[in-house]
């Protein structure tokens, strides 16, 4: 029997107030509070679609996010990615075009929501193009064949809707002409079968013929080869390594059957052939010879389309042998609409001269990206929100001492003397457990004074972290800053030059902004306009696309803005090289420009205001709703339009102030703009972050702000008495997105 120990004097049993709360729940508070703002900031930091237009409205599963390329060139094996030839729709400054052609938010427009666009293949009829291509229902994850138009060689595709919907799963819309009349052969597996329909009322309306196989064949085609039809497929009836290795073989003398098995079929059947195994696409003649396209069957990841030239092909033999076949690879990663992976591609004469046409899927996430993602996420948040509470509980520790008379028995009924003894002995070892922490608090707080400077520091270490986990957290979830997609404009996607001016005393930091905007989706070209010194050779930068350096014969502003006939594109992206910002800035404000092609759009405003003109900040422009300058330090525009003006002769005396103050060009600029329209003529994108790397170098002409603003006034004034006065034309807060605000 366990002796009792005293009990409490009458009336102890009322448990004493606890203390006013400690430093230790204060700093547990803070603690929580600034992992939240953390997570607050890191939202805004890196907003994944910070305002979604059609193509973030595509919701990916697990399969990706799939889309639809065109590719052209003299032959075959020559193809490359439309926006490589300059191809312009539309009349406006805002193209050429740009892959991809064909998203799900595109499908999704025309009326009917999907989740997926793969397998496309092309049909040509007269100046027509069409495109038949697998789309998927978001809900129920079936099937369905859709087309699209295009009347322009490919360049801008229509919406035509859903062609034909069963109830399986449909995907790998062959399309076929014969004896007058248009086929289609749909992968139908889940069906069974293979079937062929024609078309009743082409191309929306279509009708089933027959059943060709009664067989689960996928990626099948049917190609006219030396007299005979040939069908080439893969049966799915097997199992294991031969389910996703085999290929094989049928021939007839109409595409309409009855089809006689090949004698050698399966031509390729186990696993070790896989990548040579299932169809890729159409097969080809070109020069007289037959090519199949095949992919890996798995499609996981990486760039899985083979082209193989058939050497031998009749009822008894089948022979092939791959042949280098050379797609331009994207080096952007996620950032490129393919970046990930492919296996499709379908190659036919083009109508137009001697061109050849191609259209290939392509996704840019790898398989299973979205759960790796959301999962790696979360395991951060978790972390940080289980490192907050130990951290709590440990400063609890060290900061409070946790009296043992709380956790006395307290009763008043001394007869149940085994209620009393229970409580006794639960009391002791719960004592026994708090004289533990509070040696182990007493410990800790020994080694780690927190008010002491070391222990401030590793408070401060702590915070960091947890800070730093939170970030990464919703970079995960949140799917970094966005950069992985462009923004399209009327559904179509284009592609903008970088252009930056610099000298070697600025070469420090020029090969960390071309490795950094280079990976941007919609930049093409970066060109370096190198001012002064020994210009960098072209490998001394790692960059995703091609690097130009323009060297200059004088030291001059002007230079920035000189004609240059070797910009391929319309728009260019002025931007200072010290500017480091993310790439969906980029992304938003070349959509922003695209929208408006004749405008001047830029990330800092600037507003020129007063009887004698006065230059003035952004801040001061908010507070007076209204700006009317846009700096080209960071800035969009027609180089055509822009670079025209800016060298007219009407221009030169504003060209010689600028060479006066070695300032005042981007000035200059806005003023010939303002000169040529009375409406706006700048347009403002607000950055969700910027950093001036000018702040840590000696060498930038804006150091000195008070002196640079002085200099800028006074080219307002000269300005504003040769080309007019610009104080009229303010604008703010006008946009629609609130991309400006």
């Amino acid at each position: 029997m366990l002796s009792s120990p005293p009990l409490p004097a009458a009336g102890a049993h009322r448990r004493r107030q606890p203390p006013a709360p400690s430093a230790s729940a204060y700093l547990a508070t803070t603690l929580t509070f600034l992992v939240l703002a953390a997570l607050a900031y890191s939202r805004a930091a890196f907003p994944r679609f910070p305002h979604p237009p059609a193509t973030r409205l595509c919701r990916p599963d697990a399969e990706g996010s799939w889309s639809a390329g065109v590719f052209l060139g003299h032959s075959p094996f020559s193809l490359k990615p439309i926006e490589h030839w300059g191809i312009s729709s539309g009349g406006g400054a805002a193209w050429p075009v740009a892959n991809p052609v064909l998203t799900c938010a595109d499908v999704a427009g025309a009326g009917f929501p999907s989740s997926f666009v793969a397998n496309p293949f092309l049909f040509i009829q007269g100046d027509a193009i069409y495109m038949f291509f697998e789309t998927k229902d978001p809900v129920t994850s079936q099937g369905d064949i859709a087309a699209a138009i295009s009347k322009d060689a490919g360049a801008t595709w229509q919406q035509l809707g859903v062609v034909l919907d069963e109830k399986w799963h449909l995907s790998y819309p062959y399309v076929f002409s014969y004896e007058n009349k248009t086929y289609m052969m749909p992968e139908s597996s889940k069906k069974g079968n293979l079937r062929l329909y024609y078309a009743v009322d082409f191309p929306l309306k279509w009708k089933s013929e027959k059943v060709l196989m009664e067989r689960p064949l996928v990626d099948s085609v049917i190609i006219n080869f030396q007299g005979s039809y040939w069908l080439l497929g893969s049966d799915i009836s097997s199992y294991g390594p031969k389910q996703r290795g085999e290929l094989c073989i049928w021939y007839s003398s109409s595409p309409l059957g009855p089809w006689n098995p090949h004698k050698q079929s399966p031509v390729h059947n186990n696993k070790d052939n896989r990548l040579r195994a299932r169809n890729g696409g159409r097969p080809f003649i070109y020069n007289g010879s037959l090519y199949r396209i095949g992919k890996d069957s798995g499609a996981g990841s990486g760039y899985n389309i083979q082209v193989f030239r058939v050497e031998v092909l009749t009822a008894n033999q089948y022979k092939e042998v791959v042949v280098p076949f050379v797609l331009e690879k994207p080096l952007k990663g996620r950032n490129a609409w393919n970046g990930a992976r492919s296996h499709h591609l379908d190659i036919q004469q083009h109508p137009l001269g001697q061109l050849w046409i191609g259209v290939m899927d392509g996704d840019r996430v790898p398989l299973g990206d979205s759960v790796h993602r959301l999962t790696v996420g979360y395991m951060f948040y978790g972390v940080a929100s289980i490192s907050v509470l130990l951290l709590g509980a440990l400063i609890g520790a060290i900061m409070c001492i946790l009296p043992l008379r709380w956790y006395l028995p307290h009763t008043e009924k001394r007869s149940d003397t085994l209620k009393t003894e229970k409580q006794v002995f639960l009391c002791r070892k719960f004592s026994s457990l708090i004289c533990n922490i509070n040696k182990l608090g007493s410990l800790i707080g020994g080694r780690i004074n927190y008010r002491a400077r070391k222990g401030r520091v590793y408070i401060a270490v702590i915070l960091l972290i947890l800070v730093v986990l939170t970030c990464f957290g919703t970079h995960y979830i949140f799917g970094g800053n966005g950069a992985e997609e462009p923004y399209p404009v009327k559904g179509r996607y284009s592609q903008f030059t970088l252009l930056t001016m610099t000298y070697d005393a600025r070469l420090w930091n020029l090969k960390m902004f071309v490795e950094h905007y280079s990976k941007c989706a919609s930049v093409r070209e970066i060109v370096v306009v190198w001012n002064k010194g020994r210009p960098p050779s072209l490998g001394e930068s790692k960059s995703m696309v091609p690097v130009r350096i323009r060297i200059e014969n004088k030291n001059t502003l002007n230079n920035r803005f000189n004609i240059d006939k070797e910009i391929k594109t319309k728009g260019v992206m002025e931007l200072d090289d010290d500017i480091m910002m993310t790439c969906d800035d980029l992304e938003r404000g070349f959509k922003v420009w695209r929208e408006h092609p004749d405008r001047i759009v830029g990330y800092y405003p600037r507003l020129a205001e007063g009887r004698l003109l006065e230059y003035r900040n952004e801040r001061y422009a908010r507070q007076q709703g209204g700006y009317n300058i846009i700096l080209t330090g960071a800035a969009f525009m027609d180089h055509e339009l822009a670079f025209k003006r800016y060298w007219r002769e009407e221009a030169e005396l504003g060209r010689q102030v600028v060479d006066s103050f070695f300032n005042c060009e981007d000035v200059l600029l806005n003023f010939l703009f303002a000169n040529e329209s009375s409406t706006s003529t700048v347009e403002y994108v607000k950055p969700t972050w910027a950093i001036d790397m000018s702040k840590f170098s000696g060498v930038a002409i804006s150091r000195n702000t008070q002196a640079h603003y002085h200099i800028r006034s006074k080219c307002l004034a000269i300005f504003s008495g040769i080309y007019g006065n610009l104080t009229s034309k303010r604008f703010f807060n006008s946009r629609g997105d609130g991309w400006d605000v």
